[in-house]
């Protein structure tokens, strides 16, 4: 039996890199999964690996789209009406930013702020609704980023978008309380993905070279989650 046996849980940003991870992670510990994706096109080939992986029933595929209400909300009830209920959100979904403060437009700062902010929000929203409606008792896992305390050197929208997701930790961990809810934030550091191999080696560098003897990690941290919504974590919540 796995730690997260029986539950059931709703990955964003699942069908690639640090999500992916964490999907196969709750399916070995016994979790049935809602995959989410941009497009159906990536979420067909994630289920589709998975399937060649042995995950079969108990994963599904989601692609709402995470700035709207009314699309999460659907979706969300869908992975209800397909497993039973909703335990776990993993708000994972990101986008990365390296465009130059002189360089950038409003509405390239705004796509950022959109997909990493205003993304989590929404579907943690959603989650909470059908969480407290089948009696209280749940978990939101927010992936944050090392930079969101100590900044990058360029592409300033992505760690502000990360310093506000560690504020709706904070405050969401304190307002869900009340319902058994906990919520907590992983901040990743350098870690392999294909997002963070396309960035420049004049942004990663620095911040290779500001960790003491640690070299970039493979998607290790995915771990957390499971044991973030896991009975062995009854008292963590609003931790960083």
């Amino acid at each position: 039996m796995g730690i997260v046996d029986g539950k059931v849980a709703v990955v964003t940003g699942g069908t690639r890199g640090i999500g992916y991870t964490i999907v196969k992670h709750f399916l070995d510990q016994g979790a049935k999964v809602a995959l989410c994706g941009s497009k159906q096109e990536t979420v067909d080939k994630a289920l589709a690996k998975l399937a060649e992986e042995g995950f079969h029933d108990n994963v599904m595929g989601i692609c709402p789209k995470l700035t709207d209400a009314d699309s999460v909300q659907a979706a969300f009830q869908s992975v209800v009406d397909r497993f039973g209920r909703l335990d776990v959100l993993c708000n994972n979904a990101g986008v990365s930013s390296r465009t130059a403060l002189v360089d950038y437009t409003t509405e390239e700062f705004e796509s950022v702020i959109d997909i990493n902010v205003i993304a989590p929000f929404v579907c943690s929203q959603a989650a909470a609704r059908i969480m407290i409606e089948q009696g209280g008792h749940g978990s939101i896992i927010n992936t944050s980023s090392m930079v969101g305390k100590y900044g990058q050197p360029s592409g300033s929208a992505y760690p502000t978008s990360k310093f506000a997701v560690n504020g709706l930790t904070l405050s969401l961990a304190r307002e869900l309380a009340k319902y058994d809810i906990r919520v907590n934030a992983v901040a990743p550091g350098v870690t392999h993905t294909d997002m963070v191999d396309a960035l420049p080696e004049s942004m990663i560098k620095p911040l290779i070279e500001s960790i003491p003897l640690i070299q970039p990690l493979e998607c290790c941290l995915c771990v957390y989650p499971c044991f973030a919504c896991s009975g062995a974590d009854f008292f963590v919540t609003e931790l960083l």
